[in-house]
């Protein structure tokens, strides 16, 4: 094992158990030695996300997205970061490439439906929340009564 694997390895740790900061600090330092590291820069950018640094968290999956187009978690991550700042139409647009990835992701169908209706788009909103469902995820059936009857 490297020493940027070492880092990351106790970002890792560190972070399952609570410590953003000091999994910032060691992921930091494994992109520090490896800049090419995309789980590292989408790591820490769950990290800043949980210590409600939206803008810091956006720029770390937009890094990871750079490095690795096809990371269909760092669109979904980012799109929740978006969609948490009140940009529903970036939200959106990463929500698709997400599942233009990974077309299986109930969250995403989900969240994306949460978005279009945040925006009007009630007919197309519905739609992701009914292929939600269909995917496995309950809780969209409570939301179609909510917003879609």
């Amino acid at each position: 094992m490297n020493k940027a694997e070492e880092y990351y390895d106790s970002g890792i740790e560190k972070a399952n158990s609570g410590d953003y900061q000091g999994a910032i600090k060691d992921y930091d330092k494994a992109i520090e030695i490896n800049p090419k590291d995309a789980e590292a820069y989408y790591n820490r950018g769950v990290a800043k996300g949980n210590l409600g640094d939206d803008s810091g968290e956006i720029e770390d999956y937009d890094k990871a997205i750079e490095i690795n187009p096809r990371d269909a978690d760092a669109y979904y991550n980012r799109g929740v970061a978006k969609g948490g700042l009140g940009d529903y139409r970036g939200e959106i647009e990463d929500y698709d490439k997400a599942i233009e990835i990974n077309p299986k992701d109930a969250d995403t169908y989900y969240n994306r439906g949460l978005a279009k209706l945040e925006l009007g788009q009630k007919d197309s909103g519905c739609l992701d929340l009914s292929k939600s469902g269909e995917l496995g995820r309950s809780e969209a059936y409570e939301a179609i009564k909510k917003y879609c009857n």
